[in-house]
């Protein structure tokens, strides 16, 4: 556990009503965020990533809805705050970066008159000062102030999100928040804004949660992983621990997923079958249905988090075919 935290989440759940019943896509997830600490979350497409996001930014609508745990941001509990209260703290303490600038950035405004909006929406009136910073995070992010007078459709996929990134760092926020931010662009343009976005990270000081389901994505840039799967954490650990011996079925298959640059060459192994039905889970461990070390006592009960060796892992048999 980091310590400093500026993000504390405790037991989060929660649910998304649907014809079949409650689906529980984020089953009490635990987790800190240090001061200036570098959290990746990875996992499969439908794990319950962005909607641990949306809940710990306050994003969620209906259907989706908290049903238990808590969020403290720098000590102040966010869950069932009003829309006018978070409206006072997002953007100024934290910001997010959503998956596609093209959709989070209004279509018919120029970047100018949407950073105008966020800063008149937090007390910033001078037109000097907006003009003035407005330029100044343009350029943190390597873009010409001149693209101010750009409209988000003018700007490529980079420089959008770009733009997007440096929106976020109006306030130099305590934590930024981006939900996939790199999956529209090309594997060039992801790593240099990865590069840039841990530059401005530790040059500004703030905290990163960075989703997304690509694991060598943030294998140099993030500090700590958090493996989910099914709506539950199924491994928490150091980066470079995570990636040299990583202790869960689940993380090992996601690792033998992608190709390696270095080594020898060697064949790519998938992850057979599919997650399970969140509406219906299956009793005891939820990856045990696709997992080649599982026994009887894999589905005998729920499994919860075990502490090994400074990481967190939800499995019984780590120890032996980790």
């Amino acid at each position: 556990m980091p310590s400093a935290s500026v993000l504390e989440v405790r037991d989060l759940s929660v649910v998304y009503q649907s014809t079949r019943g409650d689906v529980l896509a984020v089953d009490r997830v635990d987790l800190d965020v240090g001061d200036r600490e570098f959290l990746g979350i990875v996992g499969e497409s439908g794990c319950g990533k962005s909607t641990l996001l949306f809940a710990i930014a306050q994003l969620l609508t209906s259907p989706a809805r908290v049903v238990g745990g808590s969020v403290v941001f720098k000590g102040r509990s966010m869950v069932g705050l009003t829309d006018e209260q978070l409206q006072a703290i997002r953007w100024r303490d934290y910001s997010v970066v959503m998956q596609s600038a093209m959709n989070a950035l209004n279509p018919v405004k120029s970047i100018r008159a949407q950073y105008a909006d966020a800063m008149l929406a937090h007390g910033s009136h001078s037109k000097d000062e907006i003009a003035s910073r407005s330029a100044e995070v343009l350029r943190l992010v390597g873009i010409d102030p001149i693209h101010l007078r750009s409209y988000p459709h003018q700007l490529s996929g980079g420089m959008r999100q770009r733009a997007m990134i440096a929106m976020a760092l109006l306030f130099t926020p305590d934590l930024v928040i981006m939900d996939e931010p790199t999956s529209a662009l090309d594997v060039v343009a992801q790593r240099s804004l990865m590069v840039q976005i841990k530059e401005l990270q530790e040059r500004l000081g703030f905290a990163v949660i960075f989703v997304t389901h690509d694991m060598s994505l943030v294998s140099h840039f993030s500090d700590r992983l958090l493996v989910m799967y099914a709506g539950q954490v199924a491994e928490l650990s150091e980066t470079r621990e995570l990636f040299d011996r990583p202790l869960h079925p689940y993380s090992q298959g996601l690792l033998s997923a992608f190709p390696s640059i270095r080594g020898p060459k060697v064949q790519l192994v998938g992850i057979p079958g599919s997650p399970p039905d969140l509406a219906r889970p299956p009793a005891g461990c939820r990856f045990a249905p696709r997992c080649p070390h599982a026994d009887a006592r894999c589905v005998e009960a729920e499994i919860p988090l075990h502490a090994m060796n400074g990481s967190l892992v939800r499995c019984i048999k780590a120890e032996t075919v980790g």
